[in-house]
């Protein structure tokens, strides 16, 4: 009974919140309240809230959409609206009930159908269910509803106590500039009301949802008194309900909720609103013919018409779409910052070193030899030795150079396109130019991308057109054919299969530097860099090697315990589920790394600690250097400076570092995770993971002044 109290509780204030955008439930709550300043239009909202969310959960629609608010919100506004525009008589409970199924359904149906092209509902159930609802009042006035006059519209119920209409009028004028008095009214008016109070504590609610969203409300309101201002549109002021409810939602939803915020998208919160000018008017006028308010339905097209146009282009480029939906446009931003530096797995084709052992590169991108103009993206790779010389003496024939002869392998997974294989090796000194590519293989990967080795030993090659191959296969060996004047493997990866196409700058997934202790990932080498396959450590590799149906307890010294087992989703991807407290932490284990993306649930959690601490493991056990995503600050305004400064700069960084130390039974991970603001460090974590020849045996963690020693126990059902 509990959890279904709490369900719905949380269900309804997710209804409220996501009016701006949001799943916050102080945010929630706030609008709740305001929303009572006008009871009537606050207790139908609220019963139609009610009624849609028991509605829908008993029909067995998803849960995770039902909590969201994601078919309730349009049933809250649908109340209020009616609270507001009819007095209460049994008619009015009785179309209410009908309107609420009408716009539930809509909900649905729209969600589903505009979910196909990724596009959101917005308010336009709302709006179609009021249209329908006005226009059969207007014409059958036998249906009992009681239109309230234009004047009892905004006004404050009559049961409201007079010391609380005091405080409103007090609030309502307010020594303040007007525009600011302005821009509180038209907050509210999207709960339509005229209130500055009201205005203000949604202002405070949204600021401490999102720094980013509340800067975008003024961004609109400032651009639509502006745009009014120049063109006249409105001489005697804009409508609140036309400011609130489309110029500032326009700009908050345009500039950073459906993209991620940055300047770009800023500069877009802009240019919605002469847009969102230029249909509001045109609708309004159409729309006046039949008598109906034109409510939120500019904002709707504008909002939905953008994204479409969005979604369409061929290379988004630096305006980028929001994938994952956090309800946060902070998080959002965070979360692809972070993405866009980490989660390369899913961005990239994982390819390797085409080579066994440690290679230099003797030509990388735009080389000064023959790396230049459609084919500067590639790389000349040759084995040398502690004398920096690729040859032994005499070095006149192709046997004395290093890397002759030697293995080339297949970079990934793919199918054989084009071989050739009967060019001979050169002589040292001499090129060939009539057959400029020499010996080579052509792999497809994916479609657009092929990988080329060339300069191929004469009748090495171990492959043929259409052959399957697995990454690190031997396709042939290293040799001197084409434009080589001396041994070395040509690598480069393309967008066509043709030999003689045009180079693509592409990296590849891990390899161990000689310049550096860190092992890089997806990264692309430099020319002089001597780069090898990382050698995989198996106490590293036995130990995280997570797999679905893996069960652990873990234990603390504090008499905490927890089991965690292992999970995939709808689209394969791994995570840990915590048992006791229902959290979740997405990770990736690849052939060279375990690391986790994204951690969902209780932050005071044994599992979040793990999450932290074992944030990316290098199974090589090279230094490990890394950042987590910026999580927001609701409750720390000293904090807030980043986040409202964030899609323009980034000052504020958590940075995770580890180190393996070798132990006689096995190993030891020193983990340390350093708050960044500026040049200022501060660690907020230090923690030791110990590994032995069955796994992770023990974790120590250190935070905030407090140890943690937690025992790992595995194998258990």
């Amino acid at each position: 009974m509990k959890k279904h109290l709490q369900y719905y509780l949380s269900s309804a204030l997710n209804s409220y919140a996501i009016l701006f955008f949001s799943q916050n439930k102080i945010l929630g709550a706030v609008l709740f309240v305001v929303s009572m300043f006008n009871f009537n239009a606050g207790l139908s909202g609220l019963i139609a809230v009610i009624a849609s969310l028991i509605l829908v959960n008993n029909l067995g629609f998803y849960k995770e959409d039902v909590k969201s608010g994601l078919y309730s919100f349009n049933s809250l506004l649908l109340g209020i609206g009616f609270g507001t525009f009819f007095n209460f008589t049994f008619a009015f409970w009785l179309w209410l009930a009908a309107a609420c199924l009408l716009c539930v359904m809509l909900s649905v149906n729209l969600t589903s159908f505009l979910g196909k092209y990724a596009l959101p509902p917005l308010s336009i159930p709302f709006i179609i269910t009021f249209w329908v609802v006005l226009i059969a009042a207007n014409g059958y006035p036998g249906m009992g509803l009681v239109q309230k006059s234009s004047s009892l519209l905004f006004e404050l119920n009559n049961s409201i106590p007079s010391h609380f209409t005091k405080l409103c009028y007090f609030f309502d004028h307010l020594k303040i500039p007007g525009y600011a008095l302005l821009f509180f009214r038209s907050l509210s008016a999207v709960l339509f009301q005229n209130n500055v109070l009201a205005g203000i504590l949604i202002s405070i609610g949204v600021l401490i949802h999102s720094r980013i969203g509340f800067s975008l409300l003024i961004v609109g309101f400032i651009t639509a008194c502006l745009v009014n201002h120049l063109t006249g549109t409105y001489p005697d002021g804009i409508s609140n309900y036309y400011l609130g409810a489309n110029f500032m939602m326009a700009s908050c939803a345009i500039g950073g909720f459906f993209l991620i915020p940055s300047w770009r998208s800023y500069g877009w919160a802009i240019v919605v609103v002469p847009f969102t000018f230029l249909v509001l008017n045109g609708l309004s006028r159409v729309l006046g013919i039949y008598n109906l308010p034109v409510c939120s339905m500019p904002f709707c097209l504008v909002t939905i018409g953008l994204l479409y146009f969005f979604i369409l282009r061929k290379n988004p480029g630096k305006l980028q779409l929001t994938a994952f939906q956090n309800y946060s446009p902070e998080t959002n931003l965070y979360q692809y910052l972070n993405g866009e530096e980490r989660l390369k797995d899913f961005k990239f084709v994982n390819l390797s070193l085409p080579f066994m052992g440690a290679w230099t590169v003797s030509q990388g991108y735009d080389g000064k030899i023959t790396h230049k103009g459609d084919w500067q993206h590639a790389l000349d790779f040759v084995l040398k030795d502690i004398d920096d010389k690729s040859y032994e003496l005499p070095g006149i024939k192709p046997e004395d150079y290093y890397c002759f002869n030697k293995p080339v392998l297949a970079a990934g997974d793919g199918i054989v396109e084009e071989v050739i294989s009967h060019i001979d090796d050169n002589v040292i000194g001499q090129v060939n130019l009539q057959q400029n590519w020499g010996n080579t293989i052509v792999i497809k990967h994916t479609e657009y991308l092929y990988t080329k080795v060339s300069h191929l030993k004469k009748n090495s090659i171990k492959v043929k057109t259409g052959d399957i191959v697995k990454q690190g296969n031997i396709i042939g060996l290293c040799g001197n054919s084409g434009r080589s004047p001396e041994p070395h493997l040509h690598f480069q990866v393309q967008s066509t299969p043709y030999i003689g196409s045009k180079t693509l700058a592409y990296p590849f997934a891990y390899y161990a530097s000689e310049n550096n202790s860190v092992l890089k990932s997806f990264q692309i080498p430099i020319e002089g860099e001597t780069i090898q396959k990382p050698e995989i450590n198996p106490y590293l590799k036995n130990a995280f090697h997570f797999q679905p149906g893996y069960i652990c307890v873990v234990t603390g010294d504090n008499g905490k315990k927890e089991t965690w087992e292992i999970f995939t989703d709808d689209i394969n991807a791994t995570y840990f589920y915590c048992r006791e407290n229902q959290a979740v932490a997405y990770f990736v284990n690849n052939v060279s790394i375990f690391y986790f993306t994204r951690f969902y649930g209780d932050r005071t959690s044994i599992l979040f600690l793990f999450y932290q601490a074992a944030y990316k493991i290098d199974y090589s056990a090279h230094k490990v250097e890394d950042h987590y995503a910026l999580e927001i600050e609701r409750f720390k305004p000293s904090l807030w400076l980043q986040d409202l400064l964030a899609p323009f700069l980034i000052f504020s960084r958590n940075n995770y570092s580890n180190i393996i130390i070798p132990k006689n039974d096995g190993l030891n991970i020193q983990v340390e995770a350093k708050k960044q603001v500026f040049n200022h460090h501060h660690i907020f974590l230090n923690a030791e993971i110990c590994l032995d020849s069955t796994g992770i045996s023990e974790m120590k963690f250190g935070q905030n002044n407090k140890k943690l020693k937690v025992t790992w126990q595995t194998n258990l059902v």
